[in-house]
């Protein structure tokens, strides 16, 4: 379970001193807290599921792009390395992202398996993407690419 690995990796960055990797898994403990307590306002027990958790750390990872891309407009790059850092404590979590051929192969096969004709169908194809790749594809970029595909 994804949470129990970044729960133990909280633990050996307390014991090994790593403070970069400390203060970046107490954010990501955080955020899944945070979630938590939505989920629990909304009804449903047990927290937040594995693939929730995956969309919060890529959420986090675009947030640390955007912020680390600003910084170093603006010349500060001790602030722009630290957002890199924990963007790579981030993805040590995360899965290996699809390549972009295999990309285009999973769009392809869910094209085929939704029976999608036009962009239209474009949402279903994104849903079924989202149920098998979640946290291994940016849907950014896959929703041009099923765009282009159904084009």
């Amino acid at each position: 379970m994804l949470r129990d690995m970044i729960n133990d990796g909280l633990k050996d960055s307390m014991k090994s001193g790593d403070k970069i990797r400390l203060g970046t898994l107490r954010l990501i403990n955080a955020a899944i807290k945070d979630r938590d307590i939505e989920a629990r306002g909304s009804g449903r027990q047990g927290g937040i599921s594995d693939d929730e958790v995956l969309s919060l750390l890529q959420k986090m990872v675009k947030q640390r792009q955007e912020s680390a891309g600003i910084y170093e407009q603006a010349g500060r790059m001790e602030l722009a390395t630290q957002e890199r850092d924990e963007i790579a404590v981030i993805q040590s979590f995360m899965p290996k992202p699809l390549t972009e051929d295999e990309a285009r192969a999973a769009i392809k096969t869910a094209i085929a398996e939704t029976g999608a004709e036009s962009v239209r169908d474009m949402g279903r194809v994104i849903a079924a993407l989202k149920e098998r790749h979640a946290g291994r594809m940016d849907f950014a970029k896959a929703s041009g690419m099923v765009k282009e595909a159904l084009s």
